[in-house]
């Protein structure tokens, strides 16, 4: 079984398709057969959204807490921003009580945690979405057999980090290491997965 859709209600189906539009998701379907039916997918996403009329009996702007996940907090809040999106400052919380306010700490997590950072916006009904920087995912949040990277940046980012985790490893061995890409891809794969890293 796979998630895939999760239904997001809004009030002005018309407003919500620009907004969605704007952060740049790819509009899957608008369909109006006796109710209007919309589908955005952010990028690199295996989940959608879909909104319109006659789909939800929920009040508008009531689903809250609804997570997308990105590689770089700081890139992800900049480019909210730079499509006009109204989105918070980098934050952390210091526990697990999202609605406690003063749990709700400005900048990021103090140690740089993958999972620990977050910016958060709404669309135009108060729907509310947290968006979360994961740089190494937790053992067996991922399947082992897929390594998949969600836009260019992402995987700009994971090569960056086997970069970088390979010059310690030159270090270590005191020698160039001409097979370094059979030794970049394990890096990957494994942090992906959330294995054992190559050394």
């Amino acid at each position: 079984m796979q998630l895939e859709v999760i239904t997001v209600p809004v009030s002005d189906v018309d407003r919500a398709k620009a907004f969605y539009a704007k952060l740049g998701w790819r509009l899957d379907a608008d369909f109006n057969q006796g109710g209007r039916a919309i589908q955005f997918t952010p990028p690199g996403s295996q989940c959608s959204i879909h909104f319109g009329t006659n789909l939800t009996s929920v009040p508008p702007g009531s689903a809250q807490g609804l997570f997308l996940i990105v590689p770089d907090i700081e890139a992800a809040r900049a480019e909210l921003a730079g499509r006009g999106v109204t989105v918070s400052e980098v934050f952390h919380y210091t526990s697990f009580n999202r609605l406690d306010p003063a749990a709700r700490l400005s900048g990021r997590a103090s140690d740089r945690s993958s999972y620990g950072s977050f910016v958060s916006f709404s669309d135009p009904d108060g729907n509310g979405w947290l968006v979360q920087e994961i740089t190494t995912r937790l053992p067996g949040r991922t399947d082992p057999t897929a390594t998949t990277f969600g836009s260019a940046s992402e995987l700009a980012s994971a090569l960056r980090r086997a970069a970088a985790a390979h010059g310690e490893h030159e270090k270590r061995t005191g020698q160039p290491d001409a097979n370094w890409p059979d030794w970049y891809a394990a890096y990957m794969v494994a942090e992906q997965a959330g294995t054992e890293l190559p050394t």
